[in-house]
């Protein structure tokens, strides 16, 4: 046949292309194929060696007997596929847990058959999910699940209860919750921090509760540096888990907080001078420590403690783990039956908590199983205000001055006025010296004062900002019930 009238190597792919794939675009512009009747999408600009389109379609001109091609003619042929991609609807692409139709909830099992769970109000099945309804997208951190066994009748739950070193019932509760929120796509959970004595198997049993949503491939891991490979490794999977903390640096404490409530990241594209990246995340976070520290409010409120205890007979690891291993499909169907049966409960939504889509799931979790989820909920924030309060000099000098003034009383003062009483009240007659941190102006004490705010009200002291014609005010005023004993802030 005459050079001319052979058909381009580009063409023959972009047809082969069109016939065999769906492409279409995410919100912000990535073009994903889709294999014809399989809910795996692989962004076409992927290099990943978790297999890129690139990739699958050079084995499919190989196999269809339609000869290798070159990089080049790969190359404009995916730039020609790109760009009519960028014509289409948009549909998002997820990471473990989707929406589905009809209030249903999609649960990826991470095998290559693309069989996936369908959660939905009446029950739960093992289904194939129709592409245009869900698009799963896989990373190297997306591991495979069993199959959930049927039938269960709340076996796999006793033997996960079984299996960790949960100190109480109450924690057992918790870890239930958060276990049903992280199969929820659209509801932000605390993020659970298991502590303990050394010894307790916090790493064993936060690897426990991972491996339920991510596989047995899931693994903890350290806290990363730095922000931007912390939020790399959350957008690329579904649970994120940090072993061994010993303390929380600011930086890594607000970034946390917007892991497990939202937020975006834009960054500029390699090789462009005026493109972006963005990455939009909420995930579910574990974590494991001993003690880290001081623990900033803000963070506190997105917290959730999962106290173990030592267990009184050692196993070995590979014991251990084979039995996990071996139970994980009922464990897994237990779950699924407890959460069918939850999300049907009908229960108040409490109004006074930050995490209120979590307090509503406990309060449903109590309705259905009568465990007191939510009474467990609340106390183990009153315990985290307890922690804020005692690693923090200035709510503990604010309580002891709010603990002077009669019930209702509402006290006005400048910024600066309110830190010259408190600072004459911490240093006392014998002038001692202010710690470290004390702050040195009205403005550095104003903004203090509001991260503190919601700890301070939950022990009875109400803070509001406002202003005169002259001038801006602070109002602090003591509820009726009697703030708690403060201890003395020298200690």
């Amino acid at each position: 046949m005459p050079e001319d009238e052979k058909t381009p190597a580009r063409e023959i792919i972009t047809d082969y292309a069109q016939a065999h794939f769906r492409y279409f675009r995410t919100a912000d512009g990535t073009v994903y194929a889709q294999r014809n009747g399989h809910p795996v999408a692989r962004p076409i600009r992927s290099q990943g060696t978790t297999g890129s389109h690139r990739q699958e379609l050079m084995v499919g001109l190989f196999k269809d007997g339609l000869g290798v091609f070159n990089g080049t003619a790969l190359k404009e042929a995916l730039d020609l596929i790109e760009a009519l991609a960028l014509s289409q609807a948009v549909q998002p692409v997820h990471i473990r847990v989707a929406p589905g139709y009809d209030g249903s909830t999609w649960l990826d099992l991470g095998r290559n058959d693309g069989q996936s769970v369908r959660i939905h109000p009446k029950g739960w099945d093992i289904l194939t999910p129709d592409p245009q309804e869900v698009c799963w997208r896989r990373t190297q951190l997306t591991g495979e699940l069993p199959l959930p066994a049927k039938d269960t009748d709340g076996k796999g739950i006793d033997a996960l209860l079984r299996l960790c070193n949960f100190a109480n019932a109450e924690t057992e509760c918790l870890a239930l919750a958060w276990l049903i929120g992280c199969l929820g796509p659209s509801v932000p959970v605390p993020a659970p921090f298991l502590t303990g004595p050394q010894g307790a198997g916090k790493s064993t049993g936060g690897r426990m509760l991972v491996r339920i949503i991510e596989g047995m491939s899931g693994d903890l891991r350290r806290a990363p540096k730095d922000e931007e490979n912390l939020i790399a490794a959350v957008a690329a999977g579904w649970v994120t888990a940090l072993d061994n903390l010993s303390h929380l640096p600011p930086d890594l404490s607000d970034a946390m907080c917007c892991i497990v409530t939202g937020a975006e990241n834009v960054k500029r594209a390699l090789f462009t001078d005026g493109d972006v990246v963005r990455s939009r995340y909420r995930r579910p976070l574990l974590l494991t420590g001993i003690d880290v520290g001081v623990i900033r409010p803000d963070l506190a409120e997105r917290l959730l403690p999962l106290r173990l205890e030592r267990p009184s007979v050692r196993r070995t690891e590979a014991e251990l783990w084979v039995e996990y291993a071996d139970v994980l499909p009922v464990i897994l169907g237990s779950l699924l039956d407890l959460t069918v049966t939850v999300r049907a409960a009908q229960a108040d939504i409490p109004t006074d908590l930050r995490m209120a889509d979590f307090a509503h799931l406990c309060a449903q979790l109590d309705a259905a199983t009568g465990l007191g989820a939510l009474n467990a909920y609340r106390a183990a924030l009153d315990d985290l205000n307890d922690d804020v309060i005692e690693g923090d000099l200035l709510a503990q000098t604010v309580l002891k001055r709010a603990a002077g003034t009669a019930p209702g009383e509402e006290v006005r003062m400048t910024s600066t006025e309110w830190l010259h009483a408190l600072t004459q009240l911490y240093t006392g007659e014998d002038c001692r010296p202010l710690p470290k941190g004390w702050p040195t102006t009205g403005k550095v004490f104003s903004d203090r004062l509001k991260r503190l705010q919601p700890t301070l009200a939950a022990r009875g002291v109400l803070v509001d900002w406002g202003r005169t014609k002259t001038a801006r005010y602070i109002e602090m005023t003591r509820t009726a019930a009697p703030a708690p004993e403060q201890p003395d802030p020298m200690f």
